[in-house]
C-alpha cells in the first residue's frame, strides 16, 4: 500500500478546517450567553445612545481648567475642513505666531491652497516616474501596489511641507484664497486620480510596445500638462507676484490727527508691498527649515538610530521623511524646551484614541469602554505599533503646556486645524500620559535637542519599507 503524502493543499484544508465555527461551538455560544439584568439594562442603553457619551469618562473631564503655566500667544484658528491637509496647516502654524509678534500683525493666515496646487502638482509628478521606475514589475509587486494605491494621496509629512516651501516659497491667504475644491477635496482627489491612472496605463502601453524612456516621459509632460489646467480651475492659478499689506495691533496703530483725511498709517495699516512667493518666504517668515529634525518614538526598533520610511515624499530629487527613534521622555523634554524658547512644535499622534472634539481633550481612558462592556481593551504602544493600529493620522501643533511643582509638564496645549467649533475655541488639552501612548512625531529645531541626538542623523538612515506601520502620510 502507498503511503499517503500530506500536501500544502491537505494541510491548508487541514488547518481551515480545524479553525472553523463549527455547529456545535455556535451552539455552545447560543446556550451559554444568557441575558442577565445588567446586559438588558447595556442593551437599551446601547441601543437608544451613542456609545461615547455613554462611555465618557468623568473622571478623566473633571479638573480640566484650561489653563497653562506656558502658553504661546497665537491669533485665530485655522480650518482644513474636509481635506487632508493637516500635516501643511500645522507647519505653517507653528510659523504664524513669530511672524506676527516680529511684524505686530493684528492677525494672519498662510495661503494653503497655494501650498496645495504644487503639492498636488509634485506628487503628480512623483507618481507617474514611479509608474516609469516600476515599468517592468508584476502589477502584484508590493511596491507597485503602495505607489499605485496610495497615489495621488493628500497626507504629508513635514519633510513635505519643506520641500514645497524651499522650491515654491509661500503667501498670504489673501493672495490665493481657499475654493469649495481646496477645502472639499473628495471629488478633487477622485478625479485627479482617475486622470493620472489613465495616463499611467498609456505609459505601460506605449512601454509594452516598446517605448523608450525619451517617449514615456513625453507622455508624462502631457499628462502634467493636463494636471495644471484640471489644478488652476479648481484651486486657481498660483500667483508669481501679488501686492501685499497688513493691519497692524492695535498697540502698534497710529492716531488719526484730523476727522477729515484718515491716512494709511491713521488706520492701522501697513505700506503696499510686492512680493513673490520666494520674496514672502524671505521677508516674512526667514527662518531655516532644514534646521528641524524629526523625532519619532516606535518601540520596535532601536532607540537613537536613525531611519527613514521609503517612499514618504512628496517630490522628485528630495530626501525620504527620515527621523531620529527617541523615548517619550526625551521628546518630552525637548518640546519643553521649545516651548519655554516661544516656539511651537509640528507634531503628529493616533487621533483614534480617546480625543472628544465635544470637549477639546485627548486623555487615556477619556471613553471607558472596558467599564461601559465588561471587557479588557488596554495594549502598549508596541502592540498596537505591531497589530496595526497604532501610527500617526493627524498632525498639529502644541503651542503650550502646564508644568507642576516639580517642572514636569502635566499637560499640553494643542492648536488644532479643525475650526473654532471643535475643541476649546479650536484648542484641546492633551494629557501627559496620552502623549507618551499616541504621539508618534515631534518636530523640533536643532538648537532644542541634545548634540548625540543630533549626531545620529550623520549616519546613513536604516530604510523602513513604504508600508512599515506608521509610514504612510498623515492627513
Amino acid at each position: 500500500m502507498t503511503p499517503y503524502v500530506l500536501t500544502h493543499a491537505d494541510a491548508l484544508k487541514a488547518e481551515v478546517t480545524q479553525g472553523v465555527l463549527t455547529p456545535e461551538f455556535l451552539k455552545d455560544l447560543r446556550e451559554g450567553y444568557v441575558m442577565g439584568c445588567e446586559d438588558k439594562a447595556l442593551h437599551n442603553a446601547v441601543t437608544n445612545n451613542f456609545i461615547d457619551a455613554l462611555a465618557l469618562n468623568r473622571d478623566a473631564v473633571r479638573g480640566q481648567d484650561g489653563l497653562f503655566s506656558h502658553r504661546i500667544k497665537q491669533e485665530g484658528v485655522t480650518d482644513q475642513k474636509q481635506s487632508g491637509r493637516c500635516w501643511m496647516f500645522a507647519g505653517l502654524n507653528t510659523l504664524r505666531p513669530h511672524i506676527m509678534r516680529e511684524h505686530k500683525m493684528e492677525s494672519f493666515e498662510f495661503s494653503t491652497a497655494y501650498l496645495q496646487f504644487w503639492d498636488k502638482m509634485e506628487k503628480s509628478n512623483l507618481y507617474l516616474e514611479s509608474v516609469i521606475e516600476l515599468r517592468g514589475v508584476d502589477f502584484m509587486d508590493r511596491d507597485w501596489e503602495i505607489v499605485n494605491k496610495h497615489s495621488p494621496e493628500e497626507g504629508g509629512w513635514w519633510n513635505f511641507l519643506t520641500a514645497l516651501v524651499g522650491k515654491y516659497g509661500v503667501a498670504p491667504l489673501s493672495a490665493m484664497p481657499e475654493t469649495k475644491s481646496s477645502s472639499d477635496t473628495k471629488t478633487l482627489n477622485e478625479i485627479l486620480g482617475r486622470l493620472l491612472r489613465r495616463h499611467a496605463a498609456r505609459m505601460m502601453e506605449l512601454y509594452e510596445d516598446g517605448a523608450d524612456l525619451d517617449a514615456l516621459r513625453a507622455e508624462k509632460a502631457l499628462a502634467l500638462k493636463g494636471v495644471y489646467r484640471f489644478l488652476a480651475i479648481n484651486l486657481g492659478k498660483p500667483p508669481v507676484e501679488f501686492e501685499w499689506r497688513f493691519r497692524l495691533r492695535k498697540d502698534a496703530e497710529k492716531k488719526a490727527e484730523s476727522e477729515d483725511s484718515v491716512s494709511v498709517e491713521d488706520q492701522g495699516l501697513s505700506a503696499v508691498e510686492t512680493h513673490t512667493p520666494l520674496s514672502f518666504y524671505e521677508k516674512y517668515v526667514g527662518s531655516a527649515l532644514g534646521d528641524y529634525v524629526c523625532l519619532y518614538n516606535d518601540p520596535h526598533n532601536e532607540l537613537n538610530q536613525h531611519y527613514c520610511f521609503d517612499r514618504a515624499r512628496n517630490m522628485i530629487g528630495k530626501k525620504c521623511m527620515d527621523f531620529v527613534n527617541v523615548g517619550t521622555d526625551m521628546m518630552k523634554e525637548i518640546a519643553k524646551a521649545s516651548i519655554l524658547a516661544n516656539q511651537p512644535l509640528w507634531f503628529a499622534a493616533n487621533m483614534s484614541f480617546d480625543q472628544s472634539t465635544e470637549h477639546g481633550l485627548m486623555a487615556i481612558d477619556l471613553f471607558d469602554y472596558g467599564s461601559l462592556f465588561g471587557i479588557e481593551l488596554n495594549m502598549t504602544k508596541a502592540q498596537r505599533t505591531r497589530f496595526y493600529a497604532g501610527a500617526s493620522n493627524h498632525a498639529m501643533a502644541l503651542i503650550g503646556m502646564d508644568l507642576s511643582s516639580d517642572g514636569s509638564p502635566q499637560k499640553w496645549l494643542v492648536e488644532n486645524s479643525w475650526g473654532d467649533k471643535k475643541g476649546k475655541n479650536g484648542l484641546w488639552t492633551l494629557s501627559d500620559s496620552w502623549f507618551s501612548e499616541h504621539v508618534y512625531t515631534v518636530i523640533a529645531h536643532k538648537s532644542h535637542v541634545p548634540a548625540d541626538i543630533l549626531k545620529c542623523l550623520e549616519d546613513e538612515p536604516k530604510v523602513l519599507p513604504a508600508w512599515y506601520p506608521g509610514a504612510s502620510a498623515v492627513l
